[in-house]
């Protein structure tokens, strides 16, 4: 099976992930529904807001013209129940995914540090969550939607050395790598006003990296312009592409089921390479959580060529 698929590069459509971290009243959330609104062309039913802070985000459905669709998230804030909940907004059709807060995912009831500390072994407890955690962070990166991501933030202090405490200014509450694995990452401050950039590639700096005044509707739009300006891709294949890659990660059986579904003509277009990165990624997936390989699961895929059990033979693969 073929890990990666080499091919010649060029300026595509891509999905972006986007963090806005500050303290309360820093106007990540109203900045971060702004920007997914201009993102999503105005169309609310586009835009999704996955809410954890206890039903906060319907405060600001009047901010808008039309109205989000909304879903609360309660405890345990568990990475799978984020990717749960990711997954059931993708169904639903939603473009562009506000998440408030991740944080709890890393430091809330259920999250990754209580994860890691229900095991007696330190050891084998923050494996455990940061498995967990990369896969919440495989979901974020590789599912069908733009996501921005609101990320609470307070002040530090390392108390590395007991008897020199080293204060550590304000920070993203999450896990360490977390704002550097955004397309571009944003500390607000001033009620929205102002933004410390910590990540921002040059071609957004003008739309994301500006530093000063809010961020707007009209920057959603320039960023959504940016992406159009790139290849044009079919929306149809791209959004099977996407769904079928937040799919390894739950193993070969769940690849084999959601593959059955796709149409023909999408597998056709998807081609047998990618196929085959998605079986390679899969299987990857299930020797990790099983500790072993599913060569039953391989044998279905391979019997049929490129089609998992249950092809046929006028199939496009």
């Amino acid at each position: 099976m073929s890990v990666i698929q080499i091919r010649k590069a060029q300026r595509e459509g891509a999905r972006m992930v986007i963090g806005l971290a500050g303290q309360s009243g820093s106007g990540k959330t109203f900045s971060a529904i702004q920007l997914a609104y201009g993102l999503a062309g105005g169309v609310g039913e586009k835009v999704g807001f996955l809410d954890t802070e206890n039903r906060r985000g319907s405060l600001y459905a009047d901010t808008v013209s039309d109205p989000f669709l909304i879903g609360d998230l309660y405890a345990p804030f568990s990475p799978q129940r984020y990717i749960d909940a990711i997954l059931e907004f993708q169904k639903a059709g939603v473009e562009v995914l506000v998440i408030d807060s991740v944080s709890h995912e890393w430091e809330g009831t259920g999250g990754c540090e209580e994860i890691a500390s229900a095991s007696t072994n330190k050891v084998i407890g923050w494996a455990n969550a940061k498995a967990q955690h990369k896969r919440f962070m495989n979901t974020l990166l590789q599912c069908d939607m733009h996501i921005i991501a609101c990320i609470r933030a307070r002040e530090k202090v390392d108390f590395s050395d007991p008897k020199n405490p080293r204060p550590l200014g304000v920070q993203p509450i999450c896990e360490k790598n977390f704002m550097f694995e955004m397309t571009a990452s944003l500390m607000m401050w001033d009620n929205g006003r102002g933004q410390d950039v910590m990540k921002c590639p040059a071609d957004l700096v003008p739309i994301l990296g500006r530093g000063k005044g809010y961020i707007t509707q009209d920057d959603g739009k320039a960023l959504r312009e940016w992406i159009a300006g790139a290849r044009a891709l079919d929306e149809g294949v791209e959004r099977s592409r996407n769904a079928l890659q937040s799919i390894t990660q739950q193993g070969l059986s769940a690849l084999e089921a959601a593959w059955k579904q796709t149409p023909k003509d999408i597998r056709a277009a998807l081609g047998r390479e990618f196929l085959e990165q998605l079986k390679a990624a899969a299987t990857a997936f299930d020797e990790t959580t099983k500790g072993q390989a599913a060569p039953a699961s391989v044998e279905r895929f391979n019997s049929a060529g490129d089609e998992p059990a249950g092809g046929t033979e006028d199939d496009p693969l």
